[in-house]
Formats: structure tokens, sequence, C-alpha cells
């Protein structure tokens, strides 16, 4: 079982390059596929997810070839895809799952897509009833006592079989959710909306008009309108801003840190982190702000300062959804008490990671509270050492990597493999900015 050992260092310096945002990577070869012509991914994250992506794609007959640093793409347009031979084996890529349901329901072919056994356990129901909606045939495991409150889990069996335009309000705000029905409105005659009750990240809102779409966002109601062409473009992703934030979170907390973090992502729906960093009390500059192709980026530089605790409430959390995680180890030794609310929603990741976390801070002496959708935490100006679970969910892993720069003894994180589906050199970037005297 792998494990990472990690010990407390005096300060974070230096600069670093991270790897491309996850996210937009993932969105880069699924729109990309369905796109005419080649398009070109520089800066791709070469993680185990959004391989699963690349090879789910190649089952539907895609080809995607990577030569040096640069993933090539022949996209085969909206009608191009083929039935693949077999299940599509999305392995712990919750975003894969649904993204990709959405666009095999525009397909005439059947389709099986599975994973592994976290993601068996990852619910599906929030897809799977607008893409029924939408016309599409999907059976899933399910569990539940009645019709209206069963839940369903992959494998999903897909058959789609065309589908239609609808006008869909999403009861809580997602990202994957909202991406999915968006996906699926490619291939639907008509013009698809999706109402979201408060902005959650539109990374693929604003790939989809990169490659072409005629979609329109007005206030949180997108709209688009299917059976566009899209073209082929170059996509050159940014540095994951939820990566980021494991360093940036270190360096505000380590007294006498100096770090910058280059070409970062900069859109306003990831970027309330950097808000959260700035009310807490770390001195911080974004500099080099440019935009390439749809997104912008800059690097950002830190310093640590005399973090206070702050309250999170509901409207804050879509924002802030992959970051949590390490927000709790900041608040731990932040002064005074922070309160996050309306989280929920980190119950249904990779793992409870409200559950997740509260067990891990716990052990290593946090004063910390759960709560059904989130927690109480009042800051302590230490941490202790111990041996901590990473529950196979990379953030919570990371999150537990940045508590350990700051305990008093060694903090061992078991079971740490998972860090490679989402960041695959965490470990050697780390390295590189800690200092030991």
């Amino acid at each position: 079982m792998a494990k990472i050992i990690i010990r407390p260092c005096q300060r974070l310096k230096g600069s670093i390059s991270l790897p491309g945002d996850k996210s937009i990577s993932h969105r880069a070869v699924m729109i990309g596929c369905l796109a005419c012509g080649t398009t070109r991914v520089r800066n791709f994250l070469n993680s185990e997810d959004c391989l699963r992506t690349i090879t789910a794609f190649r089952k539907m007959g895609v080809r995607i070839r990577k030569i040096r640093n640069e993933l090539i793409i022949q996209g085969v347009g909206l009608s191009g895809l083929s039935k693949p031979v077999g299940p599509i084996y999305l392995g712990n890529s919750g975003t894969s799952m649904r993204l990709i349901s959405g666009i095999i329901a525009g397909q005439r072919f059947r389709s099986r897509l599975t994973g592994d056994f976290s993601l068996s356990e990852r619910p599906m129901k929030r897809i799977v009833e607008p893409l029924r909606r939408m016309g599409a045939d999907i059976t899933s495991k399910s569990r539940g006592p009645g019709a209206r409150s069963q839940e369903y889990y992959p494998p999903l069996e897909i058959r789609g079989r065309g589908v239609q335009a609808i006008r869909y309000r999403l009861p809580v705000a997602s990202a994957q959710v909202k991406s999915a029905v968006l996906l699926a409105g490619l291939f639907a005659d008509g013009i698809t909306r999706v109402i979201e009750p408060v902005k959650s990240r539109d990374h693929t809102e604003r790939m989809l008009r990169f490659f072409g779409a005629n979609i329109s966002v007005k206030g949180n109601i997108i709209s688009l309108k299917g059976m566009s062409k899209l073209k082929g473009r170059v996509v050159v992703v940014p540095g994951d801003i939820s990566s980021a934030a494991f360093f940036l979170a270190a360096a505000a907390l380590k007294k006498g840190s100096s770090l910058t973090v280059k070409s970062v992502g900069l859109n306003p729906t990831r970027s309330a982190f950097l808000d959260v960093l700035k009310r807490m009390g770390a001195e911080m500059q974004i500099v080099n702000r440019t935009v390439k192709g749809f997104e912008a980026r800059g690097d950002i530089k830190i310093r640590a300062g005399r973090l206070q605790g702050i309250k999170i409430g509901p409207k804050m959390i879509p924002g802030l959804i992959d970051e949590i995680p390490v927000i709790m180890v900041m608040a731990c030794l932040a002064e005074g008490k922070t309160i996050i609310k309306g989280a929920r929603e980190l119950r249904v990741k990779e793992t409870d990671r409200i559950s997740s976390m509260v067990s891990n801070l716990k052990i290593l002496g946090a004063d910390i509270k759960e709560k059904e959708d989130g927690v109480v935490i009042e800051g302590r100006p230490c941490l202790s050492g111990g041996d901590v679970k990473s529950f196979k969910d990379h953030r919570t892993a990371m999150s537990m990597a940045v508590a350990g720069l700051n305990a008093r003894g060694v903090v061992t994180i078991k079971d740490s493999a998972c860090i490679k589906t989402s960041f695959p050199t965490f470990e050697e970037t780390l390295k590189q900015v800690i200092c030991f005297s």
C-alpha cells in the first residue's frame, strides 16, 4: 500500500508550474472528439482520470495521439462516434462517467459505462433523470425504499435513441450535471436550457463556445442550440487552480514562506479560493494576467499571513467544491472560529469528504465538529503528528499533506496512490519548495 510521510517544514519558497487543469483537460478531449478536424491540446493533465476519458473515446473510434507534450485528436463530428466493443471502464473518474453519459445519450447505439468500487458507489440519479427526460434509455443499479427515493449507481447501461431539447432546472448547483445535459443537447433539434440555482464552474460553456457551438449565457440560464457544427481548435490548458490550492494554503500557513505558482487558471467560477485566502489574511498578488483562447490565467504570488477564521455559506460552496478540504486544514490553524455551511455535496464525492477530513483532523488534535452540511472549527496554534488515511480520495490525501507540514510530529498518509487521479507529480513538486532549515 502506497503511503506518504510528511515531516514539518520551516517554510515554502520558490516558483513552480503545475499540471494542466483537470476539468478543462477532460472537456478538451470530449469536445475535441465531437468536433470536425484536428484539435491539439497542450499542457493536458496526464492523470489517471483524464486518461480514462481518452480511452473511452478511443473505444468509440476516435484517433487520439500524444506527440511530445501535445495531444492530437482527429475529431469525428457529432455523428462520427461508433459503438464500443465491450464496456467502457472509467476507473474512479466521476467526471468521465457523468459527462460521457450525456454524449452517449445522443448516440444511436448502446453502451455500458463501468468504474471501480469507489465510482460504483457514487450517485448518478442527478444525471439519469434529466437524460431520461431528453429521451435516453438508461438502466443502472438502484437502491432505495420506493420509486421516488431510489438512487442510481454505476454501471450505467445507456441506449441512445435520439434526444430532445428540454428546459431543466438544476435542483442543486452542479457543473457535472449541467455539462451532461448540455453535451446531450448538442444532439437535440432545438434549444436546451439549463437553469442553475447559483453559478457553478463554467468550463463547458466556455469551451463549447470556443469550438463554435451556438450557446448563450444570461444570468444563471444557459441556452444551447443543438446540431451546431463544432470545429477543431488548439487548446492550451492552464495550470489547475484546485491543485494550486494545496501549495497556496501551505505557504499561507507557514511563517516566512514566499511562493509563486505560475500560469494558473483564473476562471471567475473557480477563483473563490483566492477570495478565501484574502479573507483569512494571506498576502497574495496576481501578476502576468492573460487570456489564451477561452480561459484567463496568471501567476499567483503568496506570502504567509496571520490567518483568521471565517464563515463560508451555501452560496460560496459551488465555487469551492474541490478546495473545502484544504480550507478545513487552514481553519484548524487559523485564529478564531471557522463555520462552513451548505457543503452537503462533499458527501457524494470520491469519498464523504466531510467525514474523512473530520476523522483525520481529529487524529491530529484539531478542534473540529462535524455537521450534516459542513463543519465548525476552532483554530489552534499547531497540529500533532499521527497516521491518517486517504479514504481513497486524492483531495483528502493532499489536504492531509498540508496538515503534516504544519504538525509537531510526522504525519503518515496511508493509501496515497489515489493522488495520481489528479496530480501524479504532487510529491515531486512539493519537494521542490519545502525548506527544512
